[in-house]
This record gives structure tokens, sequence and C-alpha cells, in this order.
């Protein structure tokens, strides 16, 4: 966790209302950049509403301010089709359904705590106990399920920051929380999130994004037969609950080696249960890198993951069973990945972790990229 000062521009534009149309030059087509913005509902009597971010290219992401959700990330393959490569939902009605946090903006505290019970300068503090003994993704409602204050910062290279108080003693967790989110897509196809947090008390942070990618564009297909590289020569083992041990292993001769790119489905039948583990990053020194290459043959897709986080979370859909469709399309049991910068699970009760206690007077800083490239 990087803290120190962290500097937005202030500077609103207008929204573009000729977003997506497109534009001839030199007999190519380019698309005119911007951010569109509908009505999407409301939650608690707060309206949500659904941005549509395009650059020059294109490339498409939406971004709801119900939970910070990235409901699409829509990219050209190979032969310049375009679908959709993450998990999602063309309406507010299927995320109210509470799916396994599609494209979410994960809060106060991503991956899990312990016991859901952790120790802050002497005192106790107990958090809601949702995946079985332990905590997961910030509590029953957590910044999943809230609804943000959007605002529009640009619409040249499309950037959406979402706003949140969370306040002392919300799902267990002390400090009024101050949170800022922002999403760029670049004209480059990247998503960058960008987060900040302030607090008045002291108080554990580890804020991160929740997309399921496939990037075949197809759920009908696994993920298996995706290439992984991760830049990790280490990992945290974790006991049946999930939880970590406490110990840092090396991957090296193990399932867990992604030090060189392999097939997904290479050595998960080793991993009891799939791949659901954090990775130790060989980013020492909390700048932006390159930590994660994610590529697909069939569409010639790659995506490439920067991170300023320590962490990365991998897991490969163990607990998708068809509940859920998208597009008509059950999701099925490895259809889609996750790749979750982070800070380690429960270091609030593994003092040997990095930290990830927020102390008033200091801001939390974490920047993550996911870029695709053909």
């Amino acid at each position: 966790m990087k803290f120190g000062t962290f500097i937005f521009s202030t500077a609103m534009a207008a929204i573009m209302s000729g977003c997506g149309q497109q534009t001839k030059s030199e007999g190519e087509t380019t698309m005119k950049a911007g951010i569109s913005k509908e009505s999407w509902g409301n939650v608690d009597n707060d309206s949500v509403y659904l941005y549509t971010l395009t650059n020059a290219k294109g490339t498409v992401v939406k971004i709801t301010n119900y939970g910070g959700i990235v409901t699409s990330f829509v990219t050209e393959d190979k032969a310049g089709n375009k679908s959709n490569i993450v998990l999602g939902f063309d309406s507010l009605a299927g995320y109210l359904e509470k799916p396994p946090y599609f494209g979410a903006l994960i809060g106060r505290y991503g991956n899990r705590i312990g016991d859901a019970t952790f120790t802050l300068d002497g005192k106790e503090y107990k958090l809601a106990a949702n995946n079985g003994k332990n905590a997961l993704h910030g509590g029953l409602k957590g910044f999943d399920k809230v609804v943000w204050t959007p605002t529009v910062m640009n619409d040249t290279i499309p950037t959406l920051m979402l706003s949140y108080m969370s306040k002392d003693g919300e799902e267990g967790y002390p400090g009024n929380l101050k949170v800022m989110v922002h999403y760029t897509l670049t004209n480059d196809d990247e998503l960058k999130i960008e987060y900040s947090a302030t607090t008045d008390k002291a108080t554990p942070v580890n804020l991160t994004n929740h997309s399921y990618f496939n990037l075949t564009g197809d759920v009908n297909n696994t993920i298996l037969g995706h290439t992984l590289m991760i830049a990790a020569d280490h990992y945290t083992p974790v006991d049946t609950t999930l939880i970590p041990t406490g110990e840092i292993k090396a991957v090296k001769g193990t399932p867990f080696d992604f030090t060189a790119a392999k097939p997904i489905g290479k050595d998960i039948d080793s991993v009891p249960g799939g791949y659901d583990h954090n990775f130790v990053l060989n980013n020492k020194d909390g700048s932006l890198q390159k930590v994660a290459v994610l590529a697909d043959s069939v569409s010639g897709r790659t995506l490439e993951v920067y991170t300023t986080e320590p962490g990365l979370q991998f897991y490969t859909g163990n607990f998708l069973d068809g509940k859920f469709t998208v597009n008509g399309t059950p999701v099925k049991y490895r259809t889609a990945l996750c790749l979750e910068t982070q800070h380690f699970p429960d270091s609030p009760n593994k003092p040997e972790f990095p930290s990830t206690i927020l102390q008033p007077g200091t801001t939390y800083q974490s920047t993550t990229i996911y870029k695709v490239v053909k």
C-alpha cells in the first residue's frame, strides 16, 4: 500500500452527446471518443446510471455507479469481430440478484478475513461471517452493493470518477472512509483504475476490481485453454477455508508456477478445488509494473495486467454453477477467471504480511490497468 499525496484534476467536461458516432478520416473508420449516460433504475431511492466509455478505436467499457461495476468490455478479436470479454448483465436487475461479484468494485476489504475478526490498536472488531466462518469482500453490503456518486472528469480521454463515504462502523469497520475511484479508458485499450481513500480512524483497506474474464468473448468456452503468466516467484498457501496459513512458498516445482506462460488447464487438477490463491508479486517497490499476461489463441486477444499492488488473486471460476445467465447462456464451471490485484488476504491477522492499515493523515493509493492487445 502506497501512501502520500494523491491529486486529481477537478476539471469536469460535459458529457458528449455524440459518443459512439463514426467519423471518416483518410479512408479509415474511427470512433468519436467520449462518455454517454443512461438511467438504469434506482436502489434505496438512489439513482443508478450506466456510463458508456468509448475510445478512438471503438473499444467500449460500460460502468454503473451501482457497485462500481464494470458491466462490459467490448474489444475486437484478431478477425476484427467485437465481443464482450467480461461477465456482465444488460440491466440492473441481474446485479440485484447478487451474482458472485461480477465486475464489482470490492471494499472495504477485498478477499477474506479469517474468523470475520481482527484486532486493531488493542480493540477487537467483529465482521459479518458471509463466507462460512470468514468475512469476504467487505461484508453483507460491501462496496459492490452501494450506489456511488458519479462525476464525469474527462470525455476526451473518457474518465469517470465514483466517490463514496463509508461511515464509521459500516459492516463492522472503524473510521469514516472517503473513497474515490477513477476509471479511464485510454486509446491504447487500457482500462485504468485508480483508487484513493482517506480515513479519520485507523482501518484496514484493500480495494480491487472483481471482473471475470473470458477472452474468447463466449462463455460457452472454458478458460482452461487460455495461457497465463504471473510475475510471482511465491504464493500464499491456504487452509480448507481459503484463509492463508501465513506461509510464503516458492512456486517453483509446483502447480502454482506461472513464471513462464502456460495453459491454465495444464496443472489445475493438481490443485484441490482449482486456483483461488494469492500470488506474491515480484513487484517490491510499489511502482506500476506489468504483473500478468493472459492470452487466448482462438480470438487472438491478450490481456496485460499492470498494478502497484503486492499481490494478485488468481481465481478460475470454481464456484460458477450455471445459476446466472449472461446473454441467454448459463455461466458454468470455469468459464471465466479473475485477476484481482490486492494486498494479501487476512493481512489484518497476519503481521508478517504487508500492512493494509490506513492511518489518519495518510492517503491510500492504488492503480491497476487491464490492457487488451491483439
